[in-house]
């Protein structure tokens, strides 16, 4: 989880939230990281993160069995045609160290790998940057002029 927060967190613009106690976020985030495009390095309001990692099950969501010690779940706004390419079809979301489709938002392109390591680190850390891409081109669209 470390690796990915150091990871990210050096991308020109990137921008890693971990939610805490006394930050205003809720309680059932606390733990858990949000990645940004956010050059101001302030949390933007209105926009989705391009990336997550939760380290608990949520309501709804618990399909992944968070609850085990040790295991997060890194989630990765990877665009409809890049999650097809990488998720496995039938994939266990408990499974460790293979992608599958976000429990809950894999149809909007969202994968997601439980405990990254030796088959899918790199191909998480392309898919990341890709994301972390996509976020940046979005936000220079919008902030033009």
């Amino acid at each position: 989880m470390d690796e990915i927060i150091t990871l990210v967190s050096g991308w020109d613009g990137a921008l890693a939230v971990t939610a805490a106690d006394g930050d205003g976020s809720p309680a059932l985030a606390w733990g858990d990281s949000f990645f940004y495009y956010a050059p101001d390095g302030v949390m933007p309001q209105r926009t989705q993160p391009f990336a997550t990692i939760v380290t608990k099950n949520y309501p709804g969501d618990d399909s992944s069995r968070l609850d085990r010690p040790g295991v997060f779940r890194l989630n990765i706004d990877a665009g409809r045609g890049l999650a097809r390419e990488h998720a496995e079809d039938g994939a266990d979301p408990a499974a460790p160290d293979a992608f599958f489709a976000h429990p809950v938002y894999g149809a909007a392109g969202w994968i997601s790998v439980i405990s990254p390591a030796a088959v899918t680190a790199e191909p998480a850390k392309e898919l990341l940057h890709q994301a972390y891409q996509v976020a940046r081109d979005r936000y220079e669209r919008r902030n033009r002029g």
